[in-house]
């Protein structure tokens, strides 16, 4: 009887986060965007303020992860610094800088009857956001939403809680000392997975769902939702030595995109190799990879040719390890090595490392993800990177958005209709 009654109280609360984010939805659509902006500028400082507090917030989380056996990859994802927070904060500054997508109009034409029919911005709505181990996530969810005048709610896993209270905390504090609702950024701050299956549901207040995490929250979040969902991606993302590529460079990017940070969704997770210049190659990097304890799982062309390496099996093609671990595969020919990333790609990030025009246009053509890059690392797929402040998350479907998600992608549109009388016949 007792947990029955502390579930209907727990659902209570979800609902009451709801209703609240609803009310607070059409407060958020008209605000102006110099409100949004001073605002914006005042929680980058905040924050920077505040470092220390969060730093001590997340210590706490840190520990749990380390007591919890959980993978270096992911602590590292996990980890606040102050240079991380000035980052965080530099994201908002940008976002402030750039221009308010809300209220542009997409074009106006003229009909024949007269009427001029546009399409113009508007905003999402409330947004809500199921996320794991990523405190970053927590202020760039916030900024993108409230620069497009969107409500946001996040629901953060265990191991970030007290970095994600500590950083809604200090946004909050910052809203209401700016005159403005705190509630446009709400956390709920039960981890069990009753509340997350819960929050799916809640169609009647959430315009739309965004999951970031691995595979098996993205897919728990696509298959439960009763909420429209923007399904952001897995990163199973390969690097493509063509036997035309400059060597260095490929060592440089490969070095880059695996080890820079290995927990991130962009990182390199899978090496494809023309078998021309393996010999060449492939030694080489590899002694660069084992200075970095990264683990190297080759096929029967490669496993002679590098240091430690362990035979790959069928599973390692389509792993995204989030580890100090990579596949290398060997290829024949160019249409073997698209046809290979084709089938074990998440549609992510994908690069080739090539001196020939001719195979990097194939490459970018035929290769089907949201980035694809020749002749540099997949690390750049990033909204902060790609010059959008910072991003709700990178998405690897086909409708509504693709790739990383700055302003634009929360946003939708609605027809404006001006007439002066028009009546249909």
């Amino acid at each position: 009887m007792l947990i029955l009654q502390e579930k209907e109280e727990k659902i209570m609360e979800l609902m009451e986060i709801g209703r609240r984010a609803r009310d607070t939805e059409p407060l958020m659509r008209k605000l102006p965007t110099a409100k949004k902006n001073s605002l914006l500028l005042q929680c980058a400082k905040d924050l920077q303020v505040h470092a220390a507090e969060i730093i001590a917030a997340n210590a706490l989380d840190m520990e749990q992860g380390r007591q919890n056996g959980m993978a270096a990859g992911l602590l590292d994802r996990l980890l606040l610094t102050e240079a991380r927070i000035d980052g965080m904060a530099e994201g908002l500054c940008q976002l402030a800088a750039l221009d308010d997508p809300i209220g542009e109009v997409l074009g106006m034409k003229k009909r024949p009857n007269g009427l001029l029919i546009g399409q113009k911005r508007v905003p999402l709505g409330v947004v809500g956001i199921i996320y794991e181990a990523r405190p970053n996530v927590t202020a760039d969810a916030f900024g993108l939403c409230f620069k497009t005048g969107n409500v946001v709610i996040l629901k953060g896993g265990s191991d970030a809680i007290h970095s994600n209270e500590a950083i809604v905390a200090c946004i909050r504090r910052s809203l209401g000392d700016a005159g403005l609702p705190e509630d446009a950024i709400q956390l709920i701050t039960d981890t069990s997975r009753e509340t997350t299956t819960a929050f799916m549901k809640m169609n009647e207040y959430v315009d739309v769902l965004i999951p970031r995490g691995g595979a098996g929250l993205i897919r728990a979040v696509v298959n439960n939702s009763t909420i429209p969902v923007i399904e952001t991606g897995t990163g199973n993302c390969h690097i493509f030595v063509d036997e035309s590529a400059d060597l260095d460079m490929a060592v440089n990017i490969i070095l880059n995109a695996k080890t820079q940070r290995v927990g991130v969704c962009n990182a390199c997770e899978s090496l494809v190799v023309h078998e021309k210049i393996k010999d060449a190659l492939l030694p080489a990097l590899s002694a660069k990879l084992r200075e970095k304890d990264v683990e190297i799982r080759a096929d029967e062309k490669a496993l002679p040719l590098v240091q430690d390496g362990v035979p790959a099996t069928d599973e390692d093609w389509g792993r995204e390890y989030l580890d100090y671990i990579i596949s290398v595969k060997t290829v024949s020919s160019v249409d073997e090595a698209i046809a290979h990333i084709n089938r074990y790609n998440t549609k992510h990030s994908e690069a080739i490392i090539t001196s020939s025009y001719e195979n990097a246009q194939r490459f970018l053509d035929e290769v089907d993800a949201a980035a694809v890059y020749v002749n540099a690392s997949t690390r750049f797929t990033d909204g902060f990177e790609f010059g959008f402040g910072a991003e709700i998350g990178i998405s690897t479907q086909k409708l509504h958005a693709r790739g990383p998600m700055g302003l634009n992608a929360l946003t939708t549109t609605k027809y404006i209709i001006y007439g002066n009388g028009q009546i249909r016949p």
